[in-house]
């Protein structure tokens, strides 16, 4: 007989285990109140443990925690009931969650906040802090990065939670990527006030980007503007792409002679908020699980409007 010990778990390290999360999910089928609501769908709780329930912020209804016992449901709600522990409430002062569910984040990224990580910064990124967020619903979740934004440009990016996801959205990104707005505030009003940039756009050895006639020497790019309002010099621009190149709005607003304010890299001789205004307000895809037409937009800057004048 072997004299050696069975294998066993130290004691006291099973208590570290991650349980899943135990999550009962219901419909709302006509207008009610929250605690009426979870009394008729939860016979078999006293009152006194759903009250707890929502004191803990256990309840969620279309997604977000909520406490108020009276708070109106409508036809068509979904209430959700964690009874393992608390609903996180995501909050970030430069990055707001727009969408989720199983396979995306949809978000709305600031100014000042890179996309992810590079060789001297690793954490505080959009990457980093959703990450932090997905790990906390459970450990064994992941998250990719789709596409970036430039760390001064605000607005919606993607997000995949599986590499599956991930893949479909890259590898078909013209397919399946239907629209994509810009929203810029230039030096200077473009004459004629709308049109289009074409060019083919090549990289220098000081990573500056910049537009050639050459086909062999670039890839092609695409941007179509419109001029949305103007004041005081500047005017907010649109711009639609047909395709997605890095630094594309940058470099084509160059050319146009009406660099984006506060981008000093591509032209700019002013920076009256402080900051290069590009936001990427209008972002139009195809699920790439469920096929879903999904669409996303974001308000006009305040900073924007208050400069232009836009709405």
């Amino acid at each position: 007989m072997s004299s050696r010990k069975p294998f066993t778990t130290k004691p006291g390290a099973e208590r570290g285990a991650f349980r899943p999360d135990v999550i009962e999910t219901y419909s709302v089928a006509s207008e009610s109140t929250l605690l009426k609501f979870l009394l008729e769908v939860m016979p078999q709780r006293k009152r006194t443990q759903v009250k707890s329930l929502l004191a803990h912020n256990q309840i969620a209804v279309n997604g977000l925690p909520v406490r108020q016992f009276d708070a109106p449901l409508v036809e068509g709600d979904e209430v959700k009931a964690n009874l393992t522990r608390e609903f996180k409430v995501f909050y970030h002062r430069r990055l707001k969650i727009v969408y989720e569910d199983d396979h995306l984040l949809v978000v709305n990224k600031g100014y000042g906040l890179l996309s992810m990580g590079n060789d001297k910064v690793k954490d505080g990124t959009a990457y980093s802090i959703l990450k932090e967020y997905l790990k906390w619903q459970n450990p064994r979740n992941k998250i990719f990065i789709v596409h970036r934004l430039d760390r001064d440009t605000s607005g919606l990016m993607i997000f995949a939670k599986s590499e599956e996801a991930k893949e479909r959205l890259q590898h078909n990104w013209n397919n399946m990527v239907l629209e994509r707005k810009y929203l810029a505030v230039v030096e200077g009003v473009p004459d004629p006030e709308a049109g289009e940039v074409r060019s083919y756009l090549a990289e220098n050895s000081r990573y500056e980007v910049y537009s050639t006639n050459n086909p062999e020497e670039g890839q092609l790019a695409v941007t179509r503007y419109r001029t949305l309002s103007r004041a005081g010099g500047y005017a907010l621009m649109e711009m639609e792409l047909d395709t997605g190149r890095k630094n594309q709005i940058r470099v084509h607003l160059k050319d146009l002679g009406h660099p984006i304010i506060g981008d000093r890299r591509y032209g700019a001789g002013s920076s009256p908020i402080h900051r290069m205004a590009l936001h990427a307000q209008t972002l139009r895809f195809v699920h790439p699980i469920t096929r879903q037409d999904m669409f996303f937009t974001t308000p006009v800057p305040v900073s924007f409007r208050k400069i232009t004048g836009g709405s």
